[in-house]
């Protein structure tokens, strides 16, 4: 097959800037003519074929990519499928924007795959003059969920115009850039989003107990993901009881549902207006902001940005984002005696309990996480260590679970996953494996 021109290409044009599509370019321009293996030339040949010192910069260039990015066997065709998946085009950013694939997206699409094809389908030797690159094996490989899928759904494809329209799907359902690339994201110092990686597995069939609790949280997410109304949630209780496990466990289990989990800290809370702002804008994920460990003392006014990005703004809380927050506090804000002093006069009384109240009667949904019984407890500990390859006699189970827990700060699911780290610690599963 031969090697294309790519400077036609339009949705997917942003392309032909990137440096190894230079390279390329300027093989495919040169007649793709081999280099010799190894890429050295005597010096005499070097002045005569400049495309020896082309294939040369192309191959350095893949290389460097290719044990950056973590890319293997065609690496020609993996780098491309990365930078389609990354989305630099009018064309993803307005999939992303809208949700929706346009009336035009997919003919302009398919003209650029006619382009692209050969680069996505022939071996890179045929171009660069080695085999090196034909099967390559980094280091460390890529283990992004979206271009891997991206990548299987382009293998999957014939003809160019399949092709497109896999790309188009893709968008749509993992989208571009970090969204596609990442679960859950921080605020760095700027305001900015910053994908956490790696983000840790939290399977929703490991969280023990507290049955009613789940299927409320579970249901509202399903609603919200579906299109229906959902509420803001207020996880609050006990301290170690698995309130945040529950919420970083739902970024998991949506993801390919288009969910992404967005973690806000409490001196970041002035950053939330411009962050639903540009949040609304992202049609083609629903998000949730995830405050944990949520709780303000007397005189902090930071909670207020809060308040008002609920309920109370000019502009409205986005549809496609929701607020998830775990407290040990109630109410969230912290009251004193004096608050509730019948010395006070009445008003002031009544101003300050609705001022401590009306910030958690901004999360319709309200969960509340006791202490587990011991029952729980003893569960959680079995669950970890049957992980862990590892089976205790019930009766060992409960005696060095409670020994455990009244040599600690009481019983919750911290301190039963503490239990399980020192026990394996121990060394004691090579004696007790079924």
């Amino acid at each position: 097959m031969t090697y294309t021109d790519l400077s036609g290409l339009m949705g997917c044009r942003k392309i032909l800037k990137d440096p190894v599509v230079k390279a390329l370019l300027g093989l495919q321009r040169l007649g793709a003519r081999p280099a010799v293996t190894g890429f050295t030339a005597p010096p005499e040949e070097e002045a005569g074929h400049p495309d020896v010192n082309t294939a040369a910069a192309a191959a350095a260039l893949l290389t460097d990519q290719a044990e950056t990015l973590g890319l293997g066997g065609n690496v020609v065709r993996s780098y491309l499928v990365n930078l389609l998946a990354e989305g630099d085009s009018a064309i993803a950013a307005a999939v992303e924007r809208t949700g929706v694939i346009g009336a035009s997206m997919e003919q302009v699409l398919r003209a650029d795959m006619i382009l692209l094809w050969p680069y996505l389908t022939e071996p890179p030797s045929a171009l660069l003059g080695t085999d090196l690159f034909d099967d390559y094996r980094p280091a460390r490989p890529d283990t992004c969920e979206a271009t891997l899928r991206l990548d299987e759904a382009l293998a999957a494809c014939e003809t160019p115009d399949e092709a497109a329209r896999a790309l188009l799907d893709h968008y749509v359902h993992y989208g571009r850039g970090l969204f596609a690339r990442f679960t859950a994201f921080r605020i760095d110092d700027q305001g900015r989003l910053t994908g956490i990686d790696p983000f840790p597995a939290f399977p929703w069939e490991d969280l023990i107990g507290y049955k009613a609790q789940k299927a409320k949280l579970l249901a509202n997410t399903e609603d919200f993901l579906d299109g229906r109304a959902a509420n803001n949630v207020l996880l609050t209780g006990a301290r170690g009881t698995g309130k945040s496990t529950a919420v970083k466990a739902l970024a998991g289990r949506f993801h390919r549902e288009g969910l992404r989990l967005i973690q806000v800290d409490r001196d970041q809370l002035r950053w939330l207006p411009a962050l639903l702002e540009g949040l609304a804008e992202v049609r083609s994920k629903k998000f949730i902001l995830f405050l944990d460990d949520l709780s303000f003392d007397a005189g902090e006014k930071d909670y207020k940005y809060l308040k008002s990005a609920i309920d109370g703004s000019v502009t409205p809380q986005p549809d496609n984002v929701l607020l998830y927050a775990t407290s040990n506090r109630r109410h969230l804000l912290k009251e004193t005696w004096q608050d509730r002093s019948d010395g006070l006069d009445e008003v002031y009384r009544d101003d300050s309990a609705n001022e401590s109240i009306s910030l958690a009667d901004r999360f319709g949904l309200i969960l509340h996480y006791s202490a587990p019984t011991q029952e729980e407890y003893l569960a959680i500990i079995a669950n970890e260590l049957k992980k862990a390859g590892v089976t205790l006699d019930p009766e060992e189970l409960r005696l060095e679970g409670i020994r455990w827990e009244m040599e600690h700060s009481g019983r919750n699911g911290r301190i039963a996953r503490q239990f399980v780290t020192w026990y394996l610690g121990q060394g004691k599963e090579l004696h007790h494996k079924p």
